[in-house]
């Protein structure tokens, strides 16, 4: 990792609140009353309910959402036996991610414990404060034995996942590989590089789906695990056959499967030229594995492989796995995570792997064409059915084994539970951002004598999303580099009114004369206004010298986008352009219109802003669903403002019936399924959970988005300016750098599609 970058990491978990996660009450607590009921005296009457019947904790309280993830810090990633506290920025990563995907809540609880009867000891006295534990980063062999034992003692889910997620991921992938190379798991040779929870985990399963012991060749830091070694424990003794290997080399000869958990470089091309036939390759080191995927691929073309890298096909990633299997069993309030429910997760990841890949998730991988085969065996991590195929799937298992408390009934009831926990759309920002990665386009950054805007550059270029062109002056720029140790090192530094810029200068006020002829516009004014970046950069996007252009961080909103207007213009058939904030909220994203543009736009201009949003919504893959905001519903109100919305609604159902549109409508009855039901079932928008707001003027879209953004801390991506004919976009004054490298992806994307 370079120091730009090793800084970048310590400033994300340091910057603003401190590390990554929090607690945010659930209920109200304004009022004195809210806080009597929290506390004090109101609190004693659930108190009482637990007291006499212990599974309403369940009922009164968080318990059944709530996982700790639990550490001791003895084998932490690939740092090692780094100690509990180094180890709480892991435990909060853990904690993020099963919120992202799956919606549970986390405590991650660091144990100074290294002896496994005082660890087991205090993990069964804090049990009851959760809904399940996911053991985590905890040294072998103590982590099969404090698994097994929290397993036995507690009734609520236990699972170490080093140990079980590789394996369910692993299994699922050894499956869909084997069919591929038409073999049967009961009569392939596996070759197994580590002998550590991982992959002793990864065997125990694989023997559930079929295999035997005597089908293995283990390998530990000492050589063949094998009947004449001493001093084997328990788990390797079950793997210690009669064969005797002389090292990895001869084993692999004429093998059909290799897992490699141990590290990097430990296998050559020779030995896996040497492997059978239809081999399948899963190396699974990380950072680096145990022989790289470009190594492998380039000595057969008969190979099935995997790895644990994201930038190579079939990513073993135990994201696929752990959030959805806690989600199940905490959903049916199992007692345990037991071996049917792992195979059922297996099989649920596996059959994925086989259905038709979603276009967001081909959009995500740069349009990639995913069909099941051997570049994929496996779903991607941004496949957003997981947490419907996982989930229920370890749900049933859990209800046929007996270890569940709770039954579900409806099946289809509970899906649509799921997807709104996490949102329809989740994943929204990680997949703009793979998206940008696939086809990384020139953006001129106009602004590039300042600090942000150099940093948000640096990381584009670091993210491998952008290449950057720098507008300024140049010992400015490169003044702040050296202040900043920024590496940007390469990248183009233009000063539009250097004296070396004049021949294209002349050239850009040519060419901006000739478009705003009769424009009152003379040909040396023209030539003047390119010494304004806005006005150089747009000329530079407008001949193709660039793919898009971000300003704004210090100039009006106005000032910037009259340069856009006049240069690049509106795109064919656009009659006004719009500009629209994209919001991450638990629902998923948001789309608000016009935000920035239109200051009182009628009802024919509502309706092109409603098709301009709708277009670029659709852009980014989701579906829109546009509710047409206003203070009546449905002629509940009179008022020039109601009734434009209306008229709006109307032309947007007469030319565009395909659109799922309606209005006027109240905002909470747009974002208000049951409230929408009771009153107004006859609305299109009835059930189809609304993602876009229209607003009547730009007074309340702007003030709307603004107040989420500042009070209910969300997430605000843009303005997004739509409506152009090719990529130019407005940054609000002020902008932080997370918010200016937010806007390069989008502007990336979006230079993308119109290409």
């Amino acid at each position: 990792m370079s120091l730009s970058s090793k800084k970048e990491a310590l400033d994300y978990h340091s910057r603003g609140r401190r590390g990554k996660i929090e607690v945010v009450p659930t209920k109200p607590y304004s009022s004195q009353k809210d806080l009597a009921l929290a506390y004090s005296p109101g609190v004693a009457e659930p108190c009482k309910k637990i007291a006499e019947r212990t599974e309403d904790v369940y009922k009164y309280t968080a318990k059944g959402n709530l996982v700790a993830v639990i550490t001791n810090g003895t084998a932490v990633l690939g740092l090692g036996d780094i100690g509990p506290e180094a180890s709480k920025p892991v435990m909060e990563g853990k904690g993020v991610l099963f919120k992202v995907f799956a919606d549970i809540d986390v405590f991650d609880i660091e144990v100074d414990a290294t002896d496994v009867e005082q660890f087991i000891s205090t993990v069964k006295a804090i049990a009851p404060t959760f809904g399940g534990i996911n053991l985590e980063d905890i040294k072998a062999p103590e982590a099969f034995e404090i698994e097994r034992r929290l397993k036995e003692e507690l009734d609520i889910p236990v699972m170490h996942d080093d140990q079980h997620g590789t394996a369910i991921i692993s299994a699922a992938a050894l499956l869909n590989a084997l069919e591929l190379a038409e073999k049967r798991i009961d009569q392939v040779r596996i070759v197994v590089s580590g002998a550590g929870a991982a992959a002793m985990s990864c065997l125990d399963l694989y023997e559930q789906l079929g295999m035997s012991p005597n089908q293995v060749d283990v390998f530990d830091s000492r050589g063949h695990v094998n009947s004449s070694r001493e001093g084997l424990d328990e788990s390797k003794q079950k793997y210690a056959n009669d064969r005797n290997f002389s090292d990895l080399t001869e084993a692999m000869k004429g093998a059909d499967v290799f897992v490699g958990l141990s590290k990097g470089g430990l296998v050559s091309k020779a030995m896996v030229e040497q492997m059978a036939d239809n081999p399948i390759v899963f190396a699974l080191a990380n950072p680096e594995p145990e022989i790289g995927y470009d190594e492998a691929m380039s000595v057969r073309d008969d190979i099935i492989m995997a790895t644990g890298r994201s930038d190579h096909p079939n990513q073993v990633n135990n994201v696929l796995g752990f959030p959805f299997i806690f989600r199940g069993a905490l959903d049916v309030r199992a007692t345990g995570i037991n071996d049917a429910m792992k195979l059922a997760a297996v099989r649920a990841i596996a059959d994925l792997a086989k259905e038709n890949v979603p276009d967001e998730v081909s959009e995500a991988y740069g349009n990639q064409s995913f069909v099941f085969g051997k570049e994929l065996i496996i779903p991607k991590p941004l496949d957003p059915r997981l947490i419907t195929y996982v989930a229920p799937a370890v749900a049933k298992a859990a209800m046929e084994s007996g270890v569940a408390k709770l039954a579900i009934k409806d099946w289809e009831a509970y899906e649509k539970q799921l997807l709104d926990r996490i949102g329809y759309d989740s994943g929204f920002a990680r997949t703009i951002a793979d998206r940008a990665k696939k086809a990384p386009k020139r953006v001129v950054f106009a602004e590039a004598d300042h600090y942000r805007v150099l940093k948000a550059a640096e990381q584009a270029m670091e993210e491998g999303i952008a290449q950057p062109i720098l507008l300024g002056r140049r010992s400015v720029i490169e003044g702040l580099i050296e202040e900043y140790s920024l590496e940007l090192e390469g990248v183009e530094v233009i000063n539009p009114r250097a004296d070396e810029e004049y021949d294209r200068r002349c050239a850009f006020g040519a060419e901006f004369f000739q478009l705003r002829l009769r424009h009152g516009l003379t040909a040396r004014e023209g030539e003047r206004l390119m010494r304004q970046r806005n006005y150089f950069g747009a000329m530079m996007v407008r001949t193709g010298q660039a793919d898009a252009l971000i300003s704004g961080l210090t100039r009006t909103y106005p000032s910037v986008i009259r340069p856009a207007l006049q240069v690049i213009g509106k795109a064919d058939g656009v009659d006004k352009v719009a500009g629209m904030y994209i919001l991450e909220t638990k629902r998923g994203p948001m789309f608000f219109a016009d935000t920035t543009v239109n200051l009182n736009p009628t009802a024919e201009e509502i309706a092109s802003i409603a098709v301009l949003t709708a277009k670029a919504v659709r852009n980014l893959r989701i579906v829109p669903r546009i509710a047409l905001l206003s203070y009546s519903n449905f002629g509940s109100a009179g008022g020039v403002d109601a009734e434009k919305m209306a008229q709006a609604a109307k032309i947007l159902k007469e030319r565009h019936p395909d659109l799922i549109v309606d209005g006027e409508i109240q905002a909470n009855f747009a974002l208000n399924d049951e409230l929408l039901s009771e009153s107004f079932p006859f609305s299109t928008l009835h059930n189809k959970r609304v993602n876009t707001l229209i607003f009547p003027n730009l007074a309340a879209g702007n003030i709307a988005y603004k107040l989420l953004q500042e009070m209910a801390g969300v997430e605000v991506q843009g303005p997004v300016l739509l409506g152009m004919r090719q990529s130019f976009h407005v940054l609000q004054m002020g902008s932080s750098v997370r918010e200016i490298h937010d806007m390069v992806r989008l502007a990336v994307v979006d230079a993308q599609i119109k290409r």
